[in-house]
């Protein structure tokens, strides 16, 4: 017999993903890994494509693709990198402001699914979801990779801090 507890969560999850996916997508104009680049690169500016690439969890020429089309789009703007053999992607003024958009919306379709709890409910979900959060990585790549569409202000002006913080020693 399939355990409800992991079937509820599977629900969730999926719900949850598609109805902000759809809502990131339609707002940045681009589908798949470009909204969780401009995410990433607005947390992290300077970045190369092939870390990118291993945030985004695609090929090298995919990154180079989605970094593509952004500048493309006026989004993003390349720079040489801190060796002087890569390039350095950093978001242009339009760019980090397609980031907070993106990042908004996301936070609104977050906040709609959570809506049915009330304060209390939500203050005990808090340190059981930081604990499953924290056990998605073991390493920065990985947590970089589970947190490629976070809005880091979240966690880390909170006081218990990032839950994937262990993975930055």
């Amino acid at each position: 017999m399939a355990d409800r507890l992991a079937q509820l969560l599977g629900v969730l999850s999926l719900s949850a993903t598609d109805r902000f996916r759809t809502t990131v997508e339609g707002s940045l104009g681009r589908a798949g890994a470009h909204p969780a680049a401009v995410v990433h690169l607005r947390a992290y500016p300077g970045d190369s494509v092939q870390a990118l690439a291993a945030v985004l969890g695609v090929s090298q020429p995919a990154a180079v693709k989605v970094a593509d089309r952004l500048t493309t789009d006026g989004l993003l703007k390349r720079r040489p990198g801190p060796d002087n053999r890569t390039l350095a992607l950093h978001l242009t003024a339009k760019g980090l402001r397609a980031a907070a958009q993106v990042l908004a919306d996301r936070e609104r379709e977050l906040d709609h699914v959570l809506a049915v709890l009330d304060p209390d409910e939500r203050e005990r979900l808090k340190p059981l979801l930081e604990k499953l959060v924290a056990g998605l990585a073991d390493d920065r790549p990985g947590a970089l990779r589970v947190c490629r569409m976070c809005d880091r202000t979240a966690c880390c002006g909170a006081p218990a801090g990032c839950p994937l913080q262990h993975t930055v020693a």
